[in-house]
């Protein structure tokens, strides 16, 4: 299933990795390897990546920043052709990411003058970001019968699917809960009506994907290879200031 009809889709400038993912995911239909794999894989580049920072081979940390990336959408895109979706996969990814993200961001921490607390300060930044992308994104999805995995509300454990345990979805959902509730919760009392209003337009969209993860790697990317390892953290903590103009925008809707 498509995460989204053609009819309601808007260009994810976050999402630039899908079309190598979708090559990805077919060249591994008929195979066993499975989108648990293919999480692994994109959590192995994402520590690569955060050596190459450290080491201060910044191309090489671009490249595998954007490898994490197109590797992040190709396990959801295996799942759909293998039409093997999972609440296991969905809450590993998830999990995956908030960890890489902290080791990102704390790799930038050891080449910098920075603070630590503003890079505390960042990672809720990108946190909220993500989480505000997200909550409208599968908002939009559930609308419109998309892909519907990912839930507006995570409040209860979800009853497993078929190829997968209960013990896992239980485990792996508190692990969910724990990282990623206070976001939830943060952005759901901010726009708490945004489930039952109007859905943002295409370009709102579009403009809000710039705080997918994958818009979030990319600027880490550019930004280090153009030497300008130093502005990441102020970044992410300035441009959040757009989170509230997205929020008033949506209840003018």
């Amino acid at each position: 299933m498509s995460k989204l009809p053609k009819a309601h889709k808007f260009i994810d400038l976050s999402d630039y990795g899908r079309p190598i993912a979708k090559q990805i995911a077919i060249s591994l239909q008929h195979t066993r390897f499975t989108p648990i794999h293919v999480t692994i894989a994109f959590v192995v580049s994402g520590l690569i990546a955060a050596f190459c920072i450290i080491q201060q081979q910044y191309v090489f940390a671009a490249f595998f920043l954007i490898l994490k990336s197109i590797l992040d959408a190709a396990d959801g895109e295996l799942a759909r052709v293998k039409n093997t979706p999972s609440y296991t996969g969905r809450y590993l990814d998830s999990v995956s990411d908030i960890i890489l993200n902290a080791i990102f961001l704390l790799a930038i921490f050891q080449i910098t003058p920075t603070s630590i607390w503003l890079v505390l300060l960042a990672f809720i930044a990108i946190q909220l970001q993500g989480t505000l992308y997200n909550y409208y994104y599968v908002i939009l999805r559930n609308r419109h019968n998309g892909d519907t995995t990912s839930r507006v509300f995570e409040e209860n454990t979800p009853t497993a699917l078929k190829g997968e345990t209960q013990g896992s979805v239980n485990i792996l959902f508190r692990i969910y809960k724990i990282l990623y509730g206070a976001f939830d919760k943060a952005i759901y009392f901010l726009d708490e009506k945004a489930a039952t209003g109007k859905t943002l337009p295409s370009y709102m969209m579009t403009l809000l994907s710039v705080f997918g993860l994958g818009f979030q790697l990319l600027m880490i990317a550019v930004l280090l290879v153009l030497g300008l390892k130093d502005y990441i953290i102020l970044y992410f903590i300035s441009t959040s200031i757009l989170i509230l103009a997205f929020i008033a925008f949506r209840k003018l809707l």
